[in-house]
């Protein structure tokens, strides 16, 4: 009999009310998601989903990787003359330009940085090939559902999301005003920075990296703006909470900060607290250092948020690593990879971050 180590399957499923369900691999067929829980009479299209997928898909240029996919997505089910039908909701985008030879010198061999040793502990088997489950081009599925929900909330509460590059390496963007960016400002840069001359110097940090058959770093702000109050549980199901896992399940994703973040930590209570005030209509802070959260909770302000990517796994420069027989040596990896993660990264935080406040106002619809 195996060991039970061995018959383990992989949960891929997101959400309780609005859930996403995954699936693919890099170098399968193809790769999509089954939406479940979308309310019915959303307008929708496949015209909708693409803008978002174009957004990240590859091939965009230097600071991306070469693999040339259109990734055009097939709406299968769940929409009916243009509109959400309530039941679940298929999508599905074709792989059209894998190289899987360019991994075959690694079905042998753990690449460093990568998922390959860890899925062979616990699964005794792995896809090889671009990664299988581990690659990022997973995230296709989570971008499809994403933009359904951001258009569910722009419906029903006008709810926006908005991501940048904050820095790449030791390059790093002023600040800008969260209530003003716009997506226009964020996608007229290469890089996705919204501060011209800061995007310059990190297109010539990736370039550089790239040159050196390296690969660097960055961080990714994000803002939800017309956020409805009172989402999010007080305990275990609290909306930061809720958030950090969505962001930290993205491929690269190694840390999350809220409001102030880790910044806050050097403060008095005094400066930290946001003051509160009533304007007639409605209750709001004079600062936002909570980030829109506090007891894990929506209070109405916009959201804010911070995540750190590390450095693409994918890199040309030899490196030292072990195989699967227990042999030493060196690998030096193929394949096309994205000299920054970080780049391709805005849209599909900000499509977790929706999925997330989807789910939740569900939640709380049910509780009225």
């Amino acid at each position: 009999m195996a060991p039970f180590i061995y018959i383990l399957g992989m949960a891929s499923t997101f959400g309780k009310l609005f859930s996403v369900s995954t699936w693919g691999e890099s170098h399968g067929p193809a790769v999509g998601a089954v939406l479940d829980g979308c309310p019915a009479g959303i307008p929708l299209c496949e015209k909708d989903v693409q803008e978002f997928l174009d957004r990240r898909r590859p091939g965009q240029g230097k600071m991306t990787t070469a693999r040339n996919e259109k990734d055009q997505v097939k709406i299968l089910s769940g929409v009916f003359e243009g509109k959400t039908t309530g039941t679940p909701i298929s999508f599905v985008v074709f792989n059209e330009d894998q190289h899987s030879n360019d991994y075959a010198n690694i079905e042998k061999w753990y690449r460093p940085g990568h998922a390959d040793l860890c899925y062979d502990l616990k699964y005794g088997f792995r896809d090889y090939r671009g990664g299988g489950r581990s690659s990022a081009r997973e995230t296709i599925g989570r971008v499809c559902a994403g933009a359904v929900a951001q258009k569910f909330l722009k419906q029903v509460a006008g709810t926006e999301f908005i991501a940048w590059v904050d820095s790449i390496g030791k390059v790093d963007c002023p600040a800008v005003d969260a209530e003003t960016i716009s997506r226009e400002q964020v996608e007229a840069s290469p890089v996705r920075c919204p501060v011209a001359a800061a995007s310059a110097q990190m297109e010539a940090e990736v370039l550089a990296a790239k040159t050196a058959g390296d690969s660097v770093g960055g961080t990714v702000r994000l803002v939800v703006r017309n956020v409805p109050a009172a989402l999010g549980e007080p305990v275990f199901d609290r909306l930061d909470a809720l958030l950090a896992q969505a962001m930290l399940s993205i491929p690269a994703c190694k840390g999350f900060e809220v409001g102030s973040g880790f910044a806050g930590s050097r403060m008095h209570g005094s400066e930290h607290n946001d003051e509160i005030f009533f304007d007639g209509k409605a209750y709001h802070t004079r600062t936002n250092n909570a980030g829109g959260i506090v007891g894990g909770i929506s209070n109405g302000e916009s959201i804010l948020c911070r995540m750190a990517f590390k450095p693409t796994a994918t890199i040309s420069q030899p490196q030292k690593t072990a195989g699967r027989g227990g042999e030493n040596g060196e690998l030096a990896a193929k394949g096309r990879h994205d000299p920054c993660v970080a780049v391709r990264a805005p849209v599909i935080v900000e499509s977790m971050a929706a999925l997330v406040l989807a789910d939740l106002y569900l939640q709380q619809l049910r509780q009225k």
